[in-house]
């Protein structure tokens, strides 16, 4: 059992040092790259700044499916901007919510969101000969022969029927794409396109033709919209925010680190362990799993979080030296102690759960975010307390390394 013990706790011990090392740091072996965190995580407009535009849709009783619709226009739009990082979200029954990071002109990015944007294409002779609703579809494609980027277009059954008389009239001239009265391209008629799917080549790289596919793409706003919001956010409250927040978690969690080694000795590195867990474990759901943009309020909500993982630990701890003042062993009292203190932490830990989801479902903005990360914190401490802890805690123990019940606090 004591090989068996000191194996577990060592691999456990060295696997929680190397994942920390290389979430920290990132790492690289040969052509693959594993990011940093820092690298990885997305920062919100408090953090980074930008501008924050809030949509009201002026219309009555429309349906989910056009706001939806609406929302991913809106996004096609956001994303020709060439911007990193945008978040375009639908906020309550008629409004959606816009935030652009690293742009501060709050005015060009309302008459970039809102416009109407009316598309044409435009024959030779000026005659209209298809608009943004004979659109179905524009993706960005490659030329099988020249292997460079291409839009493909795909018109509806009225579309394609007016484009097949088009292209059939125009053969061998060019035909105009006009975004309201903005030349976006005027590709040549190479051949005619009897049912609606054409290639329009001549982008330079697939940037360029990602833009195209995206403003043909986008069309025209099926409902008319009124900006209720419009807030511009300064990159100076981040840059001054970040380095000070992660200073202040940095200090919180040694002290919190120091405090359990100082007090309660072995069980306290385990802790110490099972808090190193949990942090990355939080770290990777928001990153990977729900690719969560980081903000003020939520940083909050997760060094509270952090403390809450140690209470859970606490109240595990003071049970197991219970029973070791009663005389029991230190593989009985460690039993012993975390089945006492289960109810105690599912206890308090729920009532927070309550909380938090009344927060989420009722907050709007910034307090949603906080109660994500509260919750999402709460549960992965809950975890490493009772399984983390308990698995080290165990092993340790088994290892054989050190009996004296002195050292687990008692």
């Amino acid at each position: 059992m004591k090989t068996r013990g000191r194996i577990n706790f060592t691999l456990s011990m060295l696997i929680i040092i190397i994942a920390a090392f290389i979430l920290v740091n990132g790492v690289t072996i040969g052509n693959y790259q594993i990011k940093s965190l820092s690298k990885v995580v997305k920062l919100g407009l408090d953090l980074k700044g930008g501008v924050y535009v809030e949509e009201e849709i002026v219309d009555k009783n429309v349906s989910k499916d056009t706001i939806e619709r609406t929302r991913d226009l809106i996004e096609l739009r956001v994303n020709s901007l060439g911007v990193s990082e945008p978040i375009v979200a639908i906020t309550g029954s008629n409004r959606i919510r816009v935030e652009i990071p690293g742009i501060y002109d709050p005015k060009a990015a309302l008459e970039q969101i809102g416009k109407t944007g009316r598309l044409r294409f435009v024959g030779p002779n000026n005659d209209e000969i298809v608009t943004g609703k004979d659109v179905a579809d524009a993706t960005v494609g490659v030329n099988q022969q020249t292997n460079a980027p291409v839009v493909q277009l795909k018109l509806n059954a009225e579309g394609a029927k007016k484009f097949a008389e088009a292209t059939q009239k125009y053969l061998g001239k060019q035909i105009a794409i006009y975004m309201d009265d903005e030349l976006v391209s005027a590709p040549s008629v190479q051949d005619v396109i009897p049912n609606g799917e054409a290639i329009i080549t001549g982008s330079k790289n697939v940037e360029e033709a990602k833009r195209l596919a995206g403003i043909i793409k986008s069309g025209a706003l099926p409902v008319k919209l009124n900006p209720a919001t419009i807030r511009a956010i300064g990159p100076a409250l981040g840059a001054e925010a970040i380095p000070t927040s992660l200073k202040a978690a940095a200090i919180g969690i040694l002290l919190v680190m120091l405090f359990m080694l100082v007090y309660y000795k072995i069980p306290g590195f385990i802790a110490n362990l099972a808090l190193t867990v949990y942090m990355m474990i939080t770290a990777l759901i928001f990153t990977l799993v729900l690719k969560a943009t980081l903000t003020l309020p939520g940083i909050a909500g997760l060094l509270l979080s952090v403390g809450m993982a140690v209470d859970a630990n606490v109240l595990i701890f003071e049970r197991i030296k219970e029973e070791l003042k009663l005389g029991k062993s230190l593989r009985t009292a460690i039993d012993a102690g975390f089945k006492r203190a289960f109810t105690s932490i599912f206890d308090s830990n729920i009532t927070t759960l309550i909380a938090g989801f009344v927060l989420y479902f009722v907050g709007t903005g910034s307090v949603k975010g906080f109660a994500l990360t509260l919750n999402i914190g709460v549960l992965a401490s809950m975890f490493t307390a009772i399984t983390v802890t308990r698995f080290l805690l165990k092993s340790f123990v088994n290892a054989g390394w050190i009996t004296n019940s002195k050292f687990y606090g008692a």
